[in-house]
């Protein structure tokens, strides 16, 4: 069996556009790094920038099994160091267990990297992997890692709000999308917790369980962009449909206060 990730904060950075939804390169280039910092494609800025030892996790979700196996081998030649695959939802009345444990053993088997599973029932259609599934999988395939530590076996949060409850429980860390805005926070509360000091990692797992919920409020993956543009100084707050950028509405009111309070902070570390 392949070894999981080695125990931490994982970020699924968010991904900056111009006008026309192309990538806006420099704004990928320069969050992917300030995210690098905190933590002991763009591999080669990662590499031309001394982060050789961060570890690459692709997404390779696909609605068939042909096209994660292709997104796996591409994840390969870039230079990743895992991959994360979704299972497939456009039919997820026909979504069976028996189908989702063929699409998984399927896509693992072929992998040329170790294989994460992501369990994100809000993206899936409601699919959800319970623990039966996840231990069959993990039973039949020497390539199977981890659920989005053990040696052999590690589960990773998916959400900021639970990041100390998972580490107090066994878990290796989490995979989150608040630490796009305070990536050093969050190691901060790995931190407290890898040296014992509870009390003061569950006063921050508060706050940034309440800044989780508040990137929520205030427009999702727009808002992220848009706190990002404005405290860091690159990128625009733009998605692609059928996503919207935050509304002006949204980008103010106490859920924007709680992230400027995160923000903050984390500048001062």
């Amino acid at each position: 069996m392949s070894l999981p990730p080695p125990p931490g904060i994982y970020v699924p950075a968010v991904l900056f556009f111009d006008e026309n939804e192309n990538f806006d390169v420099p704004a990928v280039k320069a969050h992917v790094l300030r995210l690098a910092k905190p933590s002991p494609s763009l591999v080669r800025s990662l590499d031309e920038n001394g982060f050789q030892s961060v570890v690459i996790i692709a997404g390779c979700g696909a609605q068939s099994a042909r096209e994660s196996k292709k997104l796996c081998s591409d994840a390969k030649e870039v230079g990743a160091d895992y991959v994360l695959v979704l299972t497939p939802s456009v039919w997820p009345g026909q979504m069976t267990n028996d189908a989702i444990l063929a699409f998984h053993r399927d896509v693992a088997t072929h992998s040329p990297l170790p294989y994460l599973v992501y369990n994100f029932p809000t993206v899936t259609a409601g699919l959800n992997l319970d623990s039966d599934i996840i231990l069959e999988l993990i039973g039949k395939l020497h390539r199977l890692t981890s659920v989005k530590p053990t040696s052999e076996f590690a589960t990773l949060a998916g959400v900021s709000e639970v990041l100390l409850q998972g580490l107090l429980s066994g878990s290796a860390g989490a995979i989150a999308a608040l630490p796009n805005i305070v990536p050093k926070l969050h190691m901060k509360l790995y931190q407290l917790y890898l040296s014992g000091n509870i009390e003061d990692a569950m006063k921050l797992q508060a706050l940034l369980g309440q800044g989780d919920f508040a990137t929520k409020k205030v427009g999702g993956i727009g808002g992220i962009k848009a706190l990002v543009a404005k405290h860091w100084g690159y990128g625009k707050p733009l998605v692609r449909s059928p996503l919207q950028v935050a509304t002006a509405q949204q980008l103010r009111g106490p859920y924007l206060e709680k992230l400027e309070e995160l923000i903050a902070m984390e500048k001062a570390l």
